[in-house]
């Protein structure tokens, strides 16, 4: 059984920084790569980033381009998403999701997801 726990959501005003955490009790994790997602209420959940087994290849959002970085700790099985720059658009849970593969091959290919964590933008 995967789980896949997210910490570090809170309320920040416009501009905030917050680091997401997600740790993952997948013996593999090192094999597989990592992705976040977040949903905002009303609306369907959409793919914010992703990074390849090694974390060598990323992928973002546009929307979160530039602002947003996703990085990986294979020895403590950890993922994480740096935010900076927040803006009331970006309040949402955030999920992180293993991926099907070592790479990313679109937000379809997610396999196992956790609980999400809060993340509050206000302006």
């Amino acid at each position: 059984q995967v789980q896949l726990v997210e910490s570090g959501g809170g309320s920040v005003q416009t501009g905030g920084s917050l680091r997401l955490s997600c740790e993952a009790s997948l013996r593999t994790f090192n094999q597989y790569a990592m992705g976040w997602f977040r949903q905002a209420p009303g609306k369907e959940r959409e793919f914010v980033a992703a990074l390849s087994w090694t974390g060598g290849t990323t992928h973002y959002a546009d929307s979160v381009k530039g602002r947003f970085t996703i990085s990986r700790d294979n020895a403590k099985n950890m993922v994480y998403l740096q935010m900076k720059n927040l803006k009331p658009e970006d309040t949402a849970a955030y999920y992180c999701a293993v991926a099907k593969g070592s790479y990313y091959r679109g937000p379809s290919a997610f396999s196992f997801w956790g609980q999400g964590t809060q993340v509050t933008v206000s302006s």
